[in-house]
């Protein structure tokens, strides 16, 4: 094949490419996926002196000079299932050091690729590739959102290749929800650039979860698109910058949006205000900051309550506690938490310390008669289980031709049913040491 009939993709004659089989559609990677492909390189005269055929495929970060520079610049150009071959000069592939031994320096090589296909760069929280992001156009500028920011951004969602929401919005950083932002949208965000604009693949569980929408005909448990531009953001609150009466202000502040949240049923977006408030004051040491934190620490266990975590909303209890041992409200909650996670006793324990603080505290006096309930129900099933496994015992020390006279029976150490539940008793008493409610 002749030079003119030879793709210059890099622009100076450095890397030249030649298709040898089209692929398929038109998308092509971006510089951040990373791509899967198979390679052969050879020297001028032919000599294969490396491939990944018949091994596994070669993955690499797109445009993170994780490769040589001809691959960056070629693998960009290439869609899925094609295969091409590039004309690599020195400066595109080892340079002027070369790859001793086999590889002289000042080479020029030859590599054959095919595109075996590429995935977004994962940006999820847990590294579970739920968000992937395609940066469509970059930008240069430094800034990108921080918590409690006005952002604007342009938002294009799909569903299967359908548009479902096309829109401009604004609004603070961290409180997207209230809006309508999808929470993998928000988690993207903060890694984005002002004038940045990219495409997002984003799982069920940051989008619209196992509830699906409606509105948008989006059934439960879907993975949706968005095309997202960050068209600007606000110069986020510099925290170390503030004076402790400043961080008790701005606290106060996440207080009463998260109270706000709160009344409107957003239990996820009070639980971030409330996190908010606390976090803030963290180092400010002062009975305002104390009494900040109680409440705020209160009401992150009240919210982890209405989203049925129980073992979280324990432990936003004994912060509060911590700091306010004979806290009423810490106190309740937390045997409301005790009491959804089946234990009893520590829950009754909380309740009794509620009636000694508020002897009239009615609510605290039904709770505690639910715990007895309860606490009754599993001690009857535990002296069941006693009683069950006594009378295998007493079936098991019988002979096989007993005797007639009940004498007998006795002076053989064998037990009635009614020695049986008379040891059941004693037994659970002794390892149970109860005490009667």
């Amino acid at each position: 094949m002749s030079q003119a009939e030879k793709i210059d993709v890099s622009g100076d004659g450095g890397v030249l490419k030649e298709i040898l089989r089209e692929g398929r559609g038109t998308e092509r990677p971006i510089i951040g996926c990373t791509v899967f492909l198979h390679y052969t390189g050879k020297l001028l005269d032919g000599t294969v002196f490396d491939t990944t055929i018949g091994r596994y495929p070669f993955e690499f970060d797109l445009g993170k000079d994780q490769v040589i520079k001809a691959f960056d610049v070629a693998v960009v150009t290439m869609k899925v299932t094609e295969k091409c071959l590039l004309t690599c000069a020195p400066e595109y592939a080892y340079g002027a050091t070369g790859s001793p031994p086999i590889i002289a320096p000042n080479t020029t090589l030859l590599f054959e690729l095919e595109m075996l296909g590429w995935k977004g760069e994962d940006i999820s929280p847990n590294g579970d590739e739920s968000i992937e992001r395609f940066i469509l156009e970059r930008s240069d500028r430094k800034r990108s959102p921080v918590a409690g920011a006005l952002v604007k951004v342009n938002l294009i969602g799909k569903y299967k290749g359908k548009t479902f929401e096309q829109r401009d919005v604004e609004f603070e950083f961290g409180e997207g929800c209230d809006c309508g932002v999808i929470e993998g949208v928000e988690i993207a965000l903060e890694k984005m650039s002002v004038g940045e604009t990219s495409k997002l693949k984003i799982r069920s569980k940051y989008a619209f979860g196992n509830k699906g929408n409606e509105d948008f005909n989006i059934p439960p448990n879907s993975k949706v698109e968005y095309i997202v531009k960050l068209i600007d953001c606000a110069k986020g609150i510099e925290e170390w910058k503030l004076t402790e009466q400043e961080k008790l202000e701005h606290a106060a502040l996440y207080k009463i949006k998260g109270t706000k949240y709160f009344s409107k049923q957003s239990y996820v977006l009070a639980l971030k205000m409330y996190k908010k408030c606390a976090d803030f004051i963290s180092d400010v040491d002062n009975d305002e900051s104390k009494k900040l934190k109680i409440a705020a620490n209160s009401n992150i266990a009240l919210c982890y309550q209405k989203t049925n975590d129980h073992f979280e909303g324990k432990q936003a209890c004994i912060e509060a506690l911590k700091l306010d041992p004979l806290n009423i409200k810490a106190l309740y909650r937390r045997g409301q938490c005790n009491l959804a996670t089946n234990e009893f006793t520590e829950a009754l324990e909380d309740f009794r310390k509620v009636m000694e603080l508020e002897p009239t505290n009615k609510a605290a006096m039904n709770q505690i008669k639910i715990c007895k309930q309860r606490i009754k129900e599993e001690n009857d099933k535990e002296k069941q289980i006693y009683a069950n496994m006594f009378k295998k015992l007493s079936a098991a020390d019988k002979e096989p031709t007993p005797s007639t006279e009940p004498d007998v029976l006795t002076k053989c150490g064998e037990w009635t049913d009614e020695d049986a539940k008379r040891e059941v008793d004693l037994a659970f008493e002794r390892d149970n040491n109860i005490v009667m409610i």
